[in-house]
């Protein structure tokens, strides 16, 4: 069992550090580098990657705000100010999500650059950056679960112990990122939009099943609809999305380079 702690902020002389704010942008830091080096070896255009990846974190971060606001939107009505308090947390993952596909294509298409590629590249060093990143949500402890014996879990501010979902999603992070590490030394020769697949399957599935440990006790748990939370309702998005792009890929893309030759 974990004792209670909240690791918030440490001081630099008078100067305050955020430790979730540090521990994302580390995980960004370390993403691109990760993309970078894949992008080395796959041969891709490496400006254009970092190029990219300003736009990616810039609108990631304001969709995963504005997600967040969404899903919590009687309590941003109540306090609109509150919304630009970003200090203060409260970012939405899927929302990040769909801020980065949707200007990466963007992106990629106005450069006339093929997009599973570039994708495969930008994902390959996603893992590692959420590894990172979470261990800020794992520090701070604003993902408080079910009560539990397990022996990683924590005690919590009303004396039980709780999972705490920020560890397990750090966690899940960093074995993601091995994976894909040692999946890449086997076969460096992956088809493309292999890890794409991979991560949409991967992250999908098990956000779902870690989502059931949320707790739905506390002032602070997330809203469930029929039983389950947003985040389980998009991780199933994501699963079906995994399947078509793989179906896709094997099946329809050989075709369409079939009827352009």
């Amino acid at each position: 069992m974990i004792p209670y702690f909240q690791f918030i902020k440490f001081y630099i002389g008078p100067l305050p550090i955020n430790i979730w704010g540090l521990c994302v942008a580390l995980g960004i830091i370390a993403a691109i580098l990760v993309t970078q080096k894949f992008a080395g070896f796959a041969k891709l255009e490496k400006q254009r990657i970092f190029d990219m990846s300003f736009w990616v974190v810039l609108i990631s971060l304001l969709g995963g705000r504005l997600f967040f606001v969404i899903s919590e939107l009687s309590f941003y009505l109540q306090d609109p100010w509150a919304i630009f308090k970003v200090w203060e947390g409260g970012m939405s993952i899927f929302g990040g999500f769909i801020g980065a596909i949707i200007v990466a294509i963007i992106y990629l298409k106005k450069h006339k650059l093929p997009v599973l590629p570039y994708f495969d590249a930008v994902i390959f060093g996603l893992p590692l950056g959420l590894g990172i990143g979470r261990l800020g949500c794992f520090f701070i402890f604003d993902h408080p679960g079910i009560i539990t014996n397990f022996f990683l879990g924590e005690r919590y501010l009303d004396g039980l112990v709780r999972h705490n979902l920020g560890l397990y999603l750090s966690l899940n992070g960093f074995l993601l990122s091995f994976v894909f590490f040692w999946l890449f030394t086997k076969n460096k020769q992956r088809f493309t939009g292999f890890y794409t697949i991979f991560f949409l399957g991967w992250y999908g599935l098990t956000r779902f099943c870690l989502d059931f440990l949320r707790s739905a006790d506390l002032a602070v748990s997330d809203a469930r609809y029929f039983s389950l939370t947003l985040a389980q309702f998009l991780s199933i998005l994501m699963i079906v999305g995994s399947f078509i792009l793989w179906y896709y890929v094997k099946h329809l893309k050989p075709k369409e380079h079939e009827r352009q030759n």
